[in-house]
């Protein structure tokens, strides 16, 4: 079994010493660390993987890491990689990121249980169900909007979902749900905001000559499509390329960075900075070795 501990505090001598001291005295061998320093907003931020050579159970762990943690002021998590993050998708009419995350879930290539699947339509219903998933429509009006909301969290707090992702559901969430669930909802969109609003934004980008397509994902907030950035990415077009090829080359990077970002978040590698994510890279053969574990 392979175990994560999270770090986030303030920076200050002693903390890797303090860390690591506490994890060698448990018996436990450290198999990979990063860390940051952020000097503009003096937070330290640490990711540490290790095994309990010595079977150290996780609740002793964790116990007896408070007293450590309480005394350099952290915010800390110590989690088990073979415990898979519980995940909420919510998707309208457009498939293609939801179709790429249940593939990936499928295969075991994203270290999540997907618990369910939200629509404001019933486009995907039979998709769902067709991967054994519980399918939930809530149809979203201005009139019911409240109520929408409150059967969406409930769907949420039934499931134990921890995480919520936004596979292009085009509904803007209330500023109190998205402070509700902060760092718990992540989003997806094309790169060409703010120039390129509303429908066809590919279309747009198409008759203005873009060359640069690409997609940002990231936390939800009441600041719409403003949240602190978890991954993006983009991919060339060129003159000869028509409007529909850059759509289909704009969903292909739209799922891609959604998935590298719930990647990311599922194995605990993100965290918040303010406005900001830290985001600390996956080592070679990690995921494989936290499934085997």
């Amino acid at each position: 079994m392979t175990y994560v501990l999270t770090v986030q505090c303030t920076s200050k001598r002693g903390i890797v010493s303090a860390v690591s001291g506490y994890l060698a005295e448990q018996g436990c061998n450290i198999t990979d660390s990063s860390q940051f320093d952020d000097t503009e907003t003096g937070a330290f931020f640490a990711r540490i993987s290790f095994l309990p050579e010595t079977g150290a159970a996780l609740d002793a762990l964790r116990e007896g890491f408070a007293p450590v943690a309480e005394k350099l002021g952290m915010v800390w998590g110590i989690h088990d990689t073979a415990d898979r993050m519980k995940v909420i998708l919510m998707v309208s009419n457009f498939g293609h990121c939801l179709n790429d995350l249940l593939y990936r879930w499928r295969i075991g290539a994203l270290p999540i249980d997907i618990v369910g699947v939200i629509s404001n339509h019933m486009t995907y219903q039979k998709v769902v169900v067709n991967h054994d998933l519980p399918f939930h429509h809530i149809k979203v009006t201005k009139a019911n909007k409240v109520e929408a909301e409150a059967q969406l969290l409930q769907v949420v707090e039934d499931s134990g979902a921890e995480l919520v992702v936004l596979a292009r559901y085009m509904q803007i969430l209330s500023d109190a749900l998205c402070q509700k669930m902060s760092g718990r909802i992540i989003n997806i969109h094309h790169s060409f905001l703010p120039s390129f609003k509303g429908a066809n934004p590919y279309k747009q980008a198409f008759e203005r000559g873009v060359k640069l397509i690409g997609a940002t994902s990231h936390y939800v907030t009441a600041d719409l499509d403003e949240g602190p950035i978890i991954e993006q990415d983009t991919t060339r077009v060129t003159h000869a390329q028509s409007a529909p090829d850059y759509v289909s080359l704009g969903r292909d990077v739209e799922a891609q960075v959604l998935a590298r970002a719930v990647h990311a978040h599922a194995q605990h590698r993100v965290f918040l900075n303010k406005d900001k994510t830290v985001v600390f890279p996956a080592s070679p053969g990690a995921f494989a070795s936290e499934r085997m574990g």
